[in-house]
């Protein structure tokens, strides 16, 4: 049987281009141009192997690929990614990514990352160089990154709060109410020693909290 694949981007374009490059040795079951679509597919579709960029609207990358793990534990995640930061690389394996690709890398790294990630090893681009892949993992086998500084929440608010969604509008998708909105919202701002949502974006950006 063909693998299973489900596709994460908001750019059109990428999303053919990836379909092309997979070709006819896989079966891509679903795409999806926004973080909550996707984990909703991965739920409906159960892929084999999910192929998502880290800047999403509405749910990153990130936060989409944590429910997904939780969700659909088997299927390997491999980010198709822009950024060349090595905290987004190491946030990527903690939340149980098993690839990191470039978008800018050749078709054929990604499907040198596709099988790859499929024998149950780990891919990470060559882009990065050997001193920052060989510091990624600890004598434990754990990947080095400092203690997360949002609640898993937080992170999702904070996102929809850059995407330019108000207080109502956040609680609507959330299923929560409005209070709780304003609560997380004000525990951000303490947290990341901020006033406005212009200086929270700015921040969260500096620090790695959200993609670019």
């Amino acid at each position: 049987m063909k693998i299973r694949v489900l596709l994460g981007d908001d750019h059109a374009f990428i999303l053919e281009g990836v379909r092309a490059a997979l070709g006819a040795a896989y079966e891509v079951v679903g795409q999806a141009n926004n973080g909550r679509a996707l984990v909703e597919a991965a739920e409906r579709l159960q892929p084999d192997l999910v192929i998502l960029d880290i800047s999403m609207p509405l749910l990153n990358g990130f936060e989409s690929a944590k429910q997904i793990h939780k969700i659909r534990p088997s299927a390997k995640l491999i980010f198709l990614s822009q950024h060349l930061n090595p905290a987004y690389l190491r946030h990527a394996l903690k939340l149980g990514a098993s690839g990191y690709v470039m978008k800018s890398d050749s078709s054929e790294e990604l499907d040198r990352a596709i099988h790859t990630v499929l024998r149950g090893e780990t891919y990470i681009t060559p882009a990065f160089g050997q001193d920052v892949i060989a510091n990624l993992w600890s004598r434990t086998g754990e990947v080095n990154q400092q203690e997360e500084q949002l609640t898993d929440r937080q992170r999702e608010i904070l996102q929809l709060i850059i995407d330019g969604k108000g207080n109502k509008e956040i609680a609507d998708l959330l299923h929560v109410s409005v209070k709780t909105v304003e609560f997380h919202r004000a525990r951000l701002m303490t947290k990341l020693g901020v006033r406005t949502a212009a200086e929270l974006t700015k921040v969260a950006l500096q620090q790695g909290l959200i993609p670019e």
